[in-house]
């Protein structure tokens, strides 16, 4: 008989897509990927020259499993270097990617039963892992105008004993929206430690007007989720980590003995140089998306499709599709069989997000422009507004 838990578990869009997307391509067709949240850089030489290195060095057996000393201290230096913020190397998990990190915060953090506030729309995999290790999400929606950005009273309303924990994400997925330092300061004081903060750095140094900021800076009743996968193209690597409370860290490591023992050691080593050696290598990326999100925020406007506030971090825009669609992800799966688009379905990031699609950029200049000619003709052929 199969579990509950795992019939519960809705499918993610992005994948279901993606999949499709890979048949078609199978079938000879050629398609265009600006679904998914992927970079289309390879590995920066120095990390995968330092992988190489600690395999040549017999770096293949199990680590302490909070991680190796001296990524723990390279990810310390480097909050302190980019955000000012003294991190105690003491206080760093690291972990097989970030996924797994949030397995490990929410079992520590939450009985079964206690509550987190999410955003509605949020990145698809939070409320499904929070469920899978039986916590309880607690939306709150938030809304177009105000570029996806939670209303603190809206928060306040929501507060009460069981709600362990307030889950923020900035750079986001889906939207790209950054918060400000005044954004992250007035959710500290709303939240004034009623419950602690998680805080989603993923896509930190993905940032296009401005600079981000860490939680760190705020408050440090807060757990913080980062990674190797997004900044330094290392997706296929599974390298992240966590910063908690010093009270969490032994928790979260017995967790993580038990579940996942440590992340992979060669990996570990070479988070060291993404770190300390691929500056040049990361402003040349930064520079390329940048480049590609005014292209692409440009042709989508002019497509028709809603921005009401440009995003300036990760590789996404979160556009208004309901002048031509009522059900996002019927309309992706249009745009694909037709235009051979894949486009992501802003109903994968909960329901405030129908009528939404989320474009990535995480893709060469020249597919994103075929991407556009090819949505603008088969706008264009399909004629009519709300037509889905």
């Amino acid at each position: 008989m199969i579990s509950e838990r795992s019939s519960r578990l809705p499918p993610f869009y992005v994948m279901e897509i993606l999949e499709k997307a890979h048949e078609l391509e199978r079938d000879g067709r050629d398609v265009i990927h600006l679904e998914i949240g992927e970079p289309d850089f390879d590995t920066p030489e120095p990390v995968k020259e330092a992988v190489w290195r600690a395999l040549q060095d017999g770096k293949t057996q199990y680590t302490h499993s909070l991680g190796i000393p001296q990524l723990r201290e390279a990810i310390a230096a480097h909050y302190d270097e980019r955000y000012g913020v003294e991190v105690s190397p003491d206080n760093i998990v690291v972990t097989s990617g970030t996924s797994p990190a949030m397995v490990l915060i929410f079992s520590a953090l939450l009985n079964p039963g206690e509550e987190l506030i999410l955003s509605n729309p949020c990145y698809a995999c939070y409320p499904n892992i929070l469920e899978f290790v039986a916590g309880v999400p607690r939306y709150v929606d938030v809304f177009e105008e105000d570029g996806f950005k939670y209303r603190p009273d809206r928060i306040k309303e929501q507060l009460s004993p069981g709600v362990k924990g307030v889950m923020i994400n900035s750079p986001s997925n889906p939207t790209g929206i950054v918060l400000s330092a005044a954004d992250m300061e007035e959710l500290v004081e709303t939240i004034a430690e009623r419950a602690f903060i998680i805080s989603d750095e993923i896509y930190h140094g993905l940032v296009y007007e401005g600079r981000e900021n860490s939680i760190l800076e705020f408050t440090d009743h807060c757990f913080v989720l980062n990674g190797f996968s997004k900044l330094y193209a290392m997706t296929g690597w599974r390298l992240g980590y966590i910063i908690g409370p010093p009270e969490f860290v032994r928790p979260l490591q017995k967790i993580q003995q038990n579940l996942l023992i440590c992340a992979n050691s060669f990996v570990q080593w070479a988070g060291i140089s993404a770190l300390t050696e691929t500056g040049p290598h990361v402003r040349r990326m930064v520079e390329t998306y940048d480049e590609r999100r005014k292209y692409i925020l440009k042709r989508i406007k002019e497509l028709g499709f809603g921005v009401s506030r440009d995003p300036t971090g990760a590789f996404y825009v979160f556009a208004n599709a309901k002048r031509f669609t009522g059900d996002a992800y019927a309309f992706c799966l249009e745009v694909l069989e037709n235009a051979g688009v894949a486009l992501t379905p802003g109903i994968d990031f909960g329901s405030g997000g129908e009528g939404f699609v989320r474009f990535s950029y995480a893709n060469s200049l020249s597919n994103i422009e075929e991407g556009m000619r090819r949505l603008e003709e088969f706008l264009d052929q399909r004629g009519g507004e709300n037509v889905a």
